[in-house]
């Protein structure tokens, strides 16, 4: 029983990965074409749909830590994904003034480039049991230029959006209510806009220690 749950978990995990991947590289054939023919302008209708496919199947990555199918921490996992899904929902579809920035352009290409190769990485040792070394080095040090790249579209388009937030008025809940309760989305996307800052920080060191980690362990090897 415990060979056929096994066998079932590889087979679930290698469709995801690879499922994922090709959305990502769909994003990023579309994003580079798009640049090259239209201008930056036009990139975020060409990737709209795949990008939110994409971008949204990674919700699955948080079920897949919590019920132990992956030995990924929650912690780690769960800030990234939820500003990825908060860039993708709460800024861009929600505000559409933001959609021809030039940094739409630098963060689909990022985000795109990262995923094509953390997909096919665990793809590939889900489908054959190990990765190609070549493969391995990229998934840890691909990071070092575009996270950067990558946080620095995510915090520009956020500060873009603001403006548009505060005059929309979108997602407001103002009072007079029946809950008693307020919310204003443009003091949320300050408040997110704050937590960059340890954040960022937190998560490129926490990033350096697990390259250090998979690039010793592959070295030994």
């Amino acid at each position: 029983m415990a060979g056929f749950l096994s066998l079932l978990r590889r087979v679930y995990l290698t469709l995801y990965n690879w499922t994922v991947f090709f959305g990502w590289l769909q994003v990023f054939y579309l994003a580079v074409k798009t640049v090259r023919e239209s201008g930056h302008e036009q990139v975020y209708n060409a990737v709209e749909r795949p990008l939110q496919f994409a971008q949204t199947a990674a919700l699955l990555e948080i079920i897949h830590g919590l019920v132990g199918l992956v030995r990924s921490p929650i912690s780690a996992t769960l800030p990234q994904i939820s500003s990825r899904l908060y860039l993708t929902w709460g800024i861009l579809w929600s505000f559409p003034q933001t959609q021809g920035h030039v940094l739409v352009t630098s963060l689909v290409i990022s985000w795109s480039i990262t995923e094509i190769i953390r997909y096919s990485f665990f793809g590939m040792k889900e489908l054959l049991g190990f990765a190609p070394s070549w493969l391995l080095w990229l998934r840890y040090s691909t990071f070092l230029l575009l996270y950067p790249t990558g946080i620095t579209s995510e915090v520009g388009l956020i500060y873009v959006a603001l403006p548009y937030i505060k005059a929309s008025e979108k997602y407001c809940i103002r009072m007079p209510n029946k809950w008693n309760f307020s919310f204003d989305y443009f003091y949320m996307a300050i408040v997110v806009l704050a937590t960059y800052v340890p954040g960022s920080p937190h998560m490129y060191s926490y990033m350096l220690g697990q390259r250090k980690k998979a690039l010793s362990k592959s070295k030994k090897e």
